[in-house]
């Protein structure tokens, strides 16, 4: 934490906001690449693929770096199949993974060909209907769950994903009916663990389950590979030992059954660290001993502090030199939002700041723009690509107040 002038050491934050307004996400091309690199190294098991996370930021000219990268990518809706394709996405490189979704969506994905994965009894029957005679995807609650919040635990036996372990058999009964054939188990534990344990467990159980499924062709182990919010503190998840303990499972295995397509879906991993939130500071105030750092970032335009009680460490820049200094005390970073919950920074040691100021707010790729929402009508930000040259692209506009006005 301190007063930092440039974004990634790149570029000037005051810059960066003078050009293309405030807030402002802003993107790192670079980094974007390297942790891309990372996940695809993560085994040297021949027969493996990494599906990008794209809920984690669907932005059109990152989701072209991903795929540029050799990654293919999931689906979570027809917004995101339509925005994979126009980034360049062939179906056979797109995966749905729907949960309570409608039969429209069910139909659009079968149209183009795409691989679908069905969390419940009742999903399959009704993908059944539209999709006789065509492969399924099953996906599995492995009775394991990880994350760094009760909301992103994603597997158990009180997540609302998944099909249960035990009927699993009645899963394959009710594909039969329709004339489909399950090729594929995929789960998903939960969201950001920054220790492979969990993972490899729950690995070990789709395993298990494919040795009795002879007609199995895919394992899709899921994502939530975490990064460290606390710079300094937490530690980065140890890819060369759980990418190890990963690759002497599968080649055993594969010896003793046969060779299968193994996925992975990191979202977050690859999306958090490429960019930061730019704002400014717009108030200062002291009420009752308590100092409240105003600036136009609210949850409007970052959500995860609010909904998740998120960490992620702040940086200003000063709109004019001065020596550095913190705070007396704790401070809060609030936004504008007409909310008591709109708050960045809770209670934690803050550098002094002064109307005008940049706030930088780092970690800010995943679950940052694409959680965001024109609440209290105010206009989504725009997002700018730091590229390899280094030099600054728009890739999204500011939305306009007009626009917040269409039928």
């Amino acid at each position: 934490m301190g007063y930092c002038d440039k974004v990634f050491n790149k570029v000037e934050a005051h810059e960066l906001l003078r050009e293309f307004g405030s807030p402002l996400y802003v993107y790192d091309e670079a980094t974007l690449r390297q942790r891309c690199r990372e996940m695809k190294k993560l085994v040297s098991y021949p027969q493996f693929r990494v599906n990008y996370s794209a809920k984690a930021n669907t932005n059109p000219q990152l989701l072209k770096i991903v795929r540029e990268e050799g990654l293919d990518v999931d689906a979570m809706s027809p917004g995101e199949m339509y925005l994979e394709e126009l980034a360049g996405f062939p179906p056979e490189r797109i995966m749905f993974i729907g949960n309570n979704v409608a039969q429209g969506e069910f139909e659009y994905a079968v149209r183009r060909g795409i691989y679908i994965s069905v969390d419940s009894l009742s999903q399959l029957k009704t993908l059944g209907a539209v999709n006789r005679g065509g492969e399924v995807c099953l996906r599995v609650n492995p009775e394991v769950g990880a994350g760094h919040h009760e909301k992103v635990v994603t597997g158990g036996k009180k997540a609302k994903f998944g099909i249960a372990i035990e009927d699993i058999p009645q899963a394959c009964t009710i594909a039969d009916s329709f004339g489909m054939t399950v090729t594929g188990l995929n789960q998903h534990i939960g969201s950001l663990f920054l220790d492979g344990g969990d993972y490899l467990a729950a690995m070990e159980l789709l395993l298990t389950l494919a040795e009795e499924m002879p007609a199995i062709h895919t394992l899709d182990f899921g994502g939530g590979f975490g990064i460290p919010y606390r710079h300094g503190v937490e530690p980065r998840l140890d890819l060369k030992a759980m990418g190890a303990a990963m690759d002497e499972r599968l080649n055993a295995w594969s010896a003793q059954n046969r060779a299968i397509t193994v996925r992975i879906e990191p979202g977050r991993y690859i999306a958090a660290e490429c960019s930061n939130l730019l704002g400014t500071v717009t108030a200062i105030k002291n009420n009752y001993g308590n100092t409240f750092v105003g600036c136009d970032i609210g949850f409007n335009t970052l959500i995860r502090p609010a909904m998740y009680d998120s960490y992620h460490e702040i940086d200003i820049a000063p709109h004019t030199p001065r020596a550095y200094a913190e705070y007396d005390g704790p401070a809060w970073l609030v936004g504008p939002i007409c909310e008591s919950g709109d708050i960045l920074a809770h209670d934690r040691p803050l550098p002094r700041c002064e109307e005008g100021d940049a706030v930088i707010i780092h970690d800010a790729g995943a679950y940052g723009y694409s959680m965001a929402s024109p609440y209290n009508s105010r206009p989504l930000p725009a997002e700018v690509l730091i590229q390899a040259d280094g030099s600054v692209r728009l890739i999204r506009r500011r939305q306009s107040l007009e626009e917040l006005w269409q039928i």
